[in-house]
């Protein structure tokens, strides 16, 4: 197996060189950044792996717009995101997720915890066999192999996990998934997200999905079921 790439984004020196230390000892490679602009230009150029991206940076961009900078970008759209928060910061955290970070882990953190995270993300984004080859009804055509969603003919845009859960949901058309069971499965058991988590990743993907937003239902106090309606009668949602 080939040795994996993680993108370091931290402006603080000594916590910087901490995480470094700690991905190189667990086998990882490491390139690092300590402000936006030269992050971006190595994810462009090299697209890593995973990126470590924190909240706080300095020259007038921070870690929000690197993230929704990287997942609107062609290129490091599916590289994973962990946002490093301040502890109880809890804004930045939905924010983050919001904008397409996978996961986020808050400062001061536990280097073991952290490696977790990282191991578990890049465990999830790795390729997968898809449940089927793809999906087609209407203007909504995916293709699982090639991670291609297109809602009438124009990309979706979706991220690693939003293929992911929509995987998921399409594998088990018609059945309701509960939350929890979506947290093991796209999440998988080391990750100690919540419902919130499910709930703002559904949202994101349902935005994306356009006028096939209402195919996803939701089924309160339970979870979620992909339900197409009638060929042709996607809604534009309230």
């Amino acid at each position: 197996m080939s040795q994996k790439n993680i993108l370091v984004v931290e402006d603080h020196p000594e916590t910087r060189d901490l995480l470094s230390y700690h991905l190189k000892a667990a086998g990882y490679a490491v390139r690092t950044a300590a402000s936006g602009q030269p992050a971006l230009d190595i994810a462009q150029r090299t697209r890593p792996d995973l990126v470590l991206l924190d909240v706080m940076l300095p020259g007038g961009m921070d870690g929000l717009e690197i993230c929704r900078r990287l997942k609107q970008d062609e290129r490091t759209r599916q590289v994973p995101v962990i946002m490093l928060t301040a502890l109880g910061d809890e804004v930045d955290r939905i924010v983050g997720l919001e904008l397409g970070a996978e996961d986020y882990v808050a400062k001061p953190f536990s280097p073991r915890e952290l490696l977790l995270r990282v191991k578990a993300l890049l465990r999830r984004a790795a390729p997968q066999e898809a449940p089927a080859s793809g999906f087609r009804e209407a203007g909504l055509e995916i293709d699982f192999e090639a991670h291609s969603v297109l809602v009438d003919g124009q990309d979706a845009g979706l991220t690693a996990t939003e293929h992911k859960i929509l995987k998921e949901l399409v594998a088990s058309r018609g059945r309701v998934l509960p939350r929890e069971r979506l947290l093991d499965t796209v999440w998988d058991t080391d990750f100690d997200g919540t419902s919130r988590t499910v709930d703002t990743h559904m949202r994101r993907l349902r935005g994306k999905l356009g006028p096939y937003a209402d195919w996803i239902e939701t089924v309160r106090g339970v979870g979620y079921r992909f339900k197409p309606l009638a060929k042709g009668a996607g809604k534009t949602g309230d």
